[in-house]
């Protein structure tokens, strides 16, 4: 969410950034917005001159009234002073009930002008915009064929979808044996790895109020994606940098406490609503997951360094498991209102002889900090921090770009290295059928 101020003293700025984002149906928005924000301010001028003339016109009432006593010819005026304050405090009270009503219409419509963009983002209408910006690893297609990710699985006994549509419906899956260890130990190593470099493990609740909601995500992506309780104000999170980043709510941070950098596990619920393709089924898109994620709040001058440094660690743990990646840059039609600039780090599946989505990094800048009012104090006062986010790995995905750059031709899968301490030292999945 964009500061009113810049709005009111910037409103082309906003205007073309709008443009560059391909919502030109939010263009009369900034008009609308600044007209609200003039009558707001004219409405608190108003009631504060109100209140400085309360005390003074009280004293005189009193003071008419006692001079009333004693010449009645005075009673009129005090009368007349006594109706000019109940006029001023019914006159306060429809302003202070405007400025009410004022500030939730602003805030409404400030929630749904998307953030500036950083100068280095493509422009773009849509995905196929976006750019592809560096490779890491050589993508193998090997000389056998390459089964879809669930007919591995099943070769291991590893995975039950049909049983998870009879307990849950379409979209759940159970994981079994050989399968379900491999995804627990792929997310035990990626908790390790984040760790030590330098991250503080957290598990954060796995629910939310929905003003945090509101604070981290925009109502578009709210309304497609979260689950809520019914008859509670508590939402399933979709991912866990929404309760990670929640946890700052209201909260006034010490500057020599920054960076704060956490990394956190929990379980992710999806609506995922529409149609996906044949690639998209099996494990891709699913109601439920896992995953390890990390976030950072920091200064804002040092939010660019950490965003480079956060998708390098999302290429530096895939190759670390033999999975070829490249780094694609999101355009701006691509972007979530409340980001910045973001990229994705893709995987390539050999099976496919191509690459897919296993991690979106985001620098939003101080939008979720001004929603959810969170603040820096140090030296130079009190500031909006910068927040960013980025998927370690969500392991359904994951073990998709796993499992198919490390079969080999026998049917039996490779454990990565850095996987053998979590696997018990098994160093190769052999199939049962």
């Amino acid at each position: 969410m964009l500061d009113i101020k810049f709005v009111r003293e910037n409103p082309e700025i906003v205007k073309e950034n709008i443009k560059k984002k391909f919502q030109d149906e939010k263009l009369p928005l900034v008009d609308q917005v600044i007209e609200l924000d003039a009558k707001n301010r004219a409405a608190m001028t108003e009631a504060n001159e109100l209140r400085a003339a309360r005390n003074s016109l009280s004293k005189k009432v009193g003071m008419l009234m006692g001079q009333a006593k004693k010449d009645p010819s005075k009673l009129a005026e005090a009368e007349e002073a006594k109706a000019q304050v109940k006029a001023n405090a019914d006159r306060l009270a429809e302003l202070e009930a405007l400025e009410v009503q004022l500030a939730a219409d602003i805030r409404k419509i400030m929630l749904v002008i998307p953030n500036i963009i950083d100068p280095s983002v493509p422009i773009g209408p849509d995905d196929t915009h976006n750019v592809e910006v560096q490779r890491f690893g050589e993508p193998v297609v090997p000389d056998y064929e390459i089964p879809y990710h669930t007919q591995i699985m099943e070769s291991f006994d590893g995975v039950d979808m049909d049983a998870a549509g009879s307990v849950s419906g379409a979209g759940f899956y159970y994981l079994m044996g050989d399968i379900a260890r491999l995804h627990e130990a792929v997310l035990a190593y990626a908790r390790d790895f984040m760790i030590n470099k330098g991250f503080t493990f957290c598990v954060p609740p796995f629910m939310i109020h929905g003003n945090v909601v509101e604070g981290v995500m925009s109502q578009t992506d709210m309304e497609a994606m979260m689950y809520k309780i019914e008859g509670e104000d508590l939402y399933l999170i979709g991912t866990s940098e929404h309760s990670m980043i929640g946890k700052f709510i209201d909260q006034i941070i010490p500057e020599d406490s920054l960076p704060q950098t956490l990394t956190s596990y929990s379980p992710c619920f999806r609506k995922e609503k529409g149609s996906h393709g044949i690639e998209e089924r099996g494990v891709y898109r699913i109601h439920q997951f896992e995953k390890q994620e990390m976030i950072v709040v920091c200064r804002p001058e040092d939010s660019m360094d950490w965003y480079e440094k956060m998708w390098r660690f999302s290429v530096e743990l895939f190759r670390s498991m033999d999975i070829p990646v490249r780094q694609l840059e999101c355009c701006s039609g691509d972007l979530a209102d409340l980001k910045v600039k973001s990229c994705d780090i893709e995987a390539w599946s050999p099976r496919q002889k191509k690459y897919f989505e296993v991690c979106s990094c985001s620098n939003l800048g101080d939008a979720q900090a001004r929603r959810l009012k969170m603040r820096v104090k140090g030296e130079r006062g009190t500031y909006l921090p910068h927040t960013l986010n980025n998927t370690v790995v969500a392991p359904p995905r994951m073990l998709i770009a796993l499992l198919e750059n490390n079969l080999q031709a026998d049917g039996s899968v490779k454990v990565p290295e850095v996987l053998w301490p979590y696997m018990g030292g098994t160093k190769v999945l052999t199939p049962k059928h």
